[in-house]
Parts: structure tokens; sequence; C-alpha cells
């Protein structure tokens, strides 16, 4: 499909974690940004070759490649939309070793909306600034995150943004810190 890119060796590729249920505006919004940015996207599920549904019922997008290959390959950056997803996601240890992996390696990792908690199950906000959809910023707080209400925060390669409408904030966001990490 439209998000599946080939990988050509420069290392400026982004994993977009997917899962049933993401929402739809936010995964081709986040997608659309990364690539205006000359950046891959590389979709990334808990199954490899699997197709999986927007909760709207719009995109369909399939994995390329499963968590285990995802860390191995590495990505300049991994991003996770919201929607359901991020609640099948916590489910799927894969995928939280893959988000608290980039993170320990100090490359960026982007959430928008319920995406923040992927970073809940992998244990990553605990002192950290962070926004996300306002029904979750309990569990953020419960988590021991500081939730902000504001377009995009950034915490050290930690980036997480409120809804669709501040998506193109955040990829500004994402792109600069993919250049710092470098």
């Amino acid at each position: 499909g439209r998000y599946n890119r080939p990988m050509d060796g420069t290392g400026l590729a982004v994993a977009l974690l997917v899962e049933d249920g993401f929402d739809d505006r936010e995964l081709t919004d986040i997608s659309a940004g990364l690539l205006a940015a000359a950046l891959q996207v590389v979709t990334v599920g808990p199954i490899a070759g699997r197709a999986y549904a927007g909760r709207q019922g719009v995109a369909r997008v399939t994995a390329e490649l499963a968590p285990r290959a995802a860390a191995e390959r590495g990505f300049a950056a991994v991003v996770i939309p919201g929607g359901y997803a991020p609640d099948r996601m916590r489910l799927r240890h894969g995928l939280i070793d893959l988000v608290r992996e980039t993170l320990r390696a100090g490359r960026p990792v982007g959430t928008v909306g319920h995406g923040a908690q992927v970073l809940i199950s992998a244990d990553v906000i605990r002192g950290r600034t962070l926004t996300c959809w306002p029904s979750i910023a309990v569990d953020v707080k419960n988590a021991g995150g500081l939730y902000v209400d504001r377009p995009v925060a950034e915490d050290g390669a930690l980036i997480t943004a409120r809804k669709a409408d501040d998506i193109p904030a955040f990829i500004a966001t994402i792109v600069r810190a993919i250049g710092r990490a470098g």
C-alpha cells in the first residue's frame, strides 16, 4: 500500500506501529507527514504480512515487519497513532519491548492520543512530561508522568501529542529530534 516503503539503508526510516482499531486520520496524517519530510515509513505490527484495520473503517495497512525484526533492523524513531489500537498493543510484549529499547537507545518515540497507553505499559513515563488524549491523563499521572495539556510535549526522546489536529507540530518535532539523534 501507499504507507509501505522499502528500506534503502539510509537509516532514516520510522517504524509506525499498527494494530487493529488505530485512529484512521492519525495514522494517515502521521504517515503523510513523515513521507513529506523525506523519511521512510515502515509499518510494524504483531504479525508481519497481516492487514490491520482502522476503527473508522477508512484505512487498512499491512504490517511489513514483526517487532523482533524491527528491533534487529533499528529505526530513526518509533511512532504510535492513537485510537483503540494502543489498548491492544499493550498486550503485545514485542511492541512494548521495541518502544522501551528505542527510548533506551536515545532515539525518538512519538505517540498521539491514546498511544500514551503503550508508554504506560512500557513503564517509561515516570518523572517525564507528556500529553495525550484527555481521558487517559489520569492514567499518565497514576504512572508517574507529568501530564500537560498542550499540542506537543517533548521530554528528551519522548514526543507526545493530544490528537489528529496536533499532528503537523508533532511531525515537525519528531523530524527535529531525528536530526539531533542523527
